[in-house]
């Protein structure tokens, strides 16, 4: 009996959405993985893809699989990671409803995951940021919209998810201002907001609608902006930047970009690290950490406190007063 299309339905339905209660963005990811190494799989075994069995997704089939994903694809190896992980998790739901295929499921299971070089985040100084927030025409609505995007995103770290969900309920401008964001996952968290922000986002809302459940950026005709069309102006407006910001030429922005120089900006700021966790809604401290890394800020001031290593060891010892009385004349 072919158990694999049994397999697939629970692992999607019972486990991933009745069990875990998994994003939508998970779900999609895991549908992605398993679409693409069914068809590689159906390729190498010269079957069907509803002809395929478990026991044709071996430790082999999944190491080709892989070296596939970097070498024919082109994915970058956080990419195949994050590819084998999805991976792992149907074939630990499958250990407990198929035990008869329990040793091809230690050796996948067995697979690691590939070591990789770490970059450091990239993120936008202050002169840079202010560039990219006057690179919109505000004249037009569009600039106006894409300002108050910007603006929001460079001030509370929002993820593009985040913002593209937001709705105009979830903006409180009155006493004290923030703005409340349903986020990676399922977890709520609130964003203060600064006066500055306040001002332009009081003025969109006032142009933009006030229907409660209206998301508060729009395409022209009234749809929520996607993550595409959010990458895309970040990119026309960064682009626009360089042009009178030469430190932005070659440098590739992205909205995540900006979560970054939120990060930074707290950071430099001399705020405490965990309150940076909480503010990007990060679920590990260690997660924020990346931050303490790329900020030469702190690095520098650290290299000022540190002795050189040509100044002589010893307490200072004043002068004599009487040697300094002919060295006054």
């Amino acid at each position: 009996m072919n158990t694999l299309p049994t397999l697939l339905q629970g692992f999607f339905t019972d486990r991933l959405i009745r069990q875990r209660q998994a994003s939508p963005h998970t779900i999609a990811a895991y549908r992605d993985t398993m679409k693409l190494l069914l068809g590689f799989a159906a390729r190498s075994a010269h079957k069907q893809p509803a002809d395929l069995d478990l026991a044709d997704l071996d430790a082999v089939m999944i190491g080709a699989f892989l070296t596939h994903l970097e070498a024919d694809r082109g994915n970058a190896v956080t990419t195949r990671n994050a590819r084998l992980a999805a991976i792992h998790a149907l074939f630990r739901y499958a250990a407990l409803n198929a035990p008869e295929y329990a040793a091809l499921i230690e050796r996948v299971l067995a697979i690691p995951a590939k070591r990789c070089d770490r970059a450091i985040i990239g993120y936008l100084t202050h002169e840079q940021a202010a560039s990219v927030l006057s690179a919109p025409d505000r004249s037009t609505w569009l600039g106006r919209r894409d300002h108050a995007l910007l603006l929001l995103a460079i001030q509370t770290g929002l993820r593009v998810s985040e913002l593209i969900a937001l709705r105009v309920q979830d903006v409180h401008l009155g006493t004290g201002p923030h703005v409340r964001c349903h986020g990676k996952g399922r977890k709520d968290r609130i964003t203060p907001l600064t006066k500055t922000t306040v001002a332009v986002l009081r003025v969109w809302l006032a142009e933009h609608g006030s229907q409660p459940d209206q998301p508060l950026f729009t395409t022209g005709r009234g749809q929520a902006l996607s993550r595409d069309a959010v990458q895309g102006l970040v990119a026309k407006h960064a682009a626009t930047a360089a042009r009178t910001c030469p430190s932005l030429a070659g440098h590739k922005v992205t909205p995540h970009t900006l979560r970054h120089t939120a990060a930074m900006a707290l950071l430099q700021a001399g705020v405490d690290v965990t309150v940076i966790a909480l503010w990007l809604g990060h679920e590990q401290v260690d997660t924020t950490l990346i931050y303490l890394k790329a900020d030469l800020t702190l690095k520098q001031a650290a290299l000022d406190r540190v002795t050189p290593l040509d100044t002589p060891h010893g307490r200072y010892q004043p002068p004599d007063a009487v040697l300094a009385f002919p060295d006054s004349l």
